[in-house]
């Protein structure tokens, strides 16, 4: 099994007007629901991975990150990577980060983009936190193994234990790790390596057949009030549906030690084509 998700090809690689990583995506990184495409997971933390190196200050961490998918993220040969320094600032910085891949033309375009509040810290350690009902341990937890009813893709690259197997009632919940690096063999950073597994949030909070509807969210929001620690992330999470085919996913993320966070998803519901 590839021990990465990307391949580091060129560090300092022009794109456009600005410079930025050429990566190549390995099997791990594919999704779902085609080979052809990349599952969000992978793309948004490498997208948190150009964050936090852009301009980088010991004093300050992401608070808050939205990615945007703007169309399937292809399973190219070549993929860049560029970030910018968007609102400097003392105490609230505002970063954010491109990833390109080949067009119809071959130059690169623009596929998913990432804005971060990244904020100043200090100690507050003494201020209570909001009283969030715990996620179940992981020794309550299922192995569904799903690797062995796909070719190799995404789901080969995690753990993932559920607490809840599907159809169930209420929230979705799930621990999940990583089993792979981000960027041949780096160590993973805590934000990173909760992006690994975030966007998972849509699918295990959903309650359609999948045999009989896709559902595709198109962003991801998360807000931190706490750097997760630990190999292990939890997710808690419900996908409502409204009558026009759009949906919208909430949830809570934990470590070991609690929540850490929440998220939001905007959805994409339709129903599968026929076989042909």
């Amino acid at each position: 099994m590839t021990d990465c998700y990307y391949e580091l090809l060129e560090d300092d690689a022009p794109v456009g007007p600005a410079r930025g990583q050429r990566l190549r995506p390995t099997a791990m990184a594919i999704s779902t629901w085609t080979s052809a495409i990349q599952h969000g997971a992978p793309v948004s933390a490498l997208l948190v991975r150009a964050l936090e190196r852009c301009a980088p200050r010991p004093d300050t961490r992401l608070s808050r990150v939205v990615v945007d998918l703007l169309g399937p993220v292809p399973m190219a040969e070549s993929l860049w990577v560029t970030a910018q320094l968007e609102r400097g600032g003392t105490q609230i910085e505002l970063v954010g980060a491109t990833l390109w891949a080949p067009g119809p033309d071959g130059s690169p375009r623009a596929v998913a983009r990432a804005s971060g509040w990244r904020l100043q810290t200090l100690d507050t350690a003494e201020l209570g936190a909001a009283p969030t009902e715990p996620l179940p341990g992981r020794e309550a937890g299922i192995d569904r193994e799903l690797a062995g009813k796909w070719d190799p893709n995404y789901v080969h690259s995690v753990d993932w234990l559920w607490l809840k197997v599907p159809p169930h009632d209420g929230p979705g919940e799930s621990w999940m790790r990583p089993r792979v690096a981000l960027v041949d063999d780096e160590p993973l950073t805590p934000i990173q390596r909760l992006f690994t597994v975030a966007d998972c949030a849509n699918g295990l909070g959903s309650k359609l057949d999948i045999r009989r509807w896709t559902f595709m969210n198109t962003d991801m929001s998360v807000h931190l009030h706490r750097v997760p620690t630990g190999q292990w992330s939890g997710i808690r999470a419900d996908t409502h549906y409204g009558p026009d085919g759009i949906g919208s996913t909430v949830g809570t993320l934990f470590d070991d030690q609690g929540p850490v966070g929440v998220i939001a998803q905007s959805v994409l519901v339709r129903p599968r084509p026929p076989k042909p």
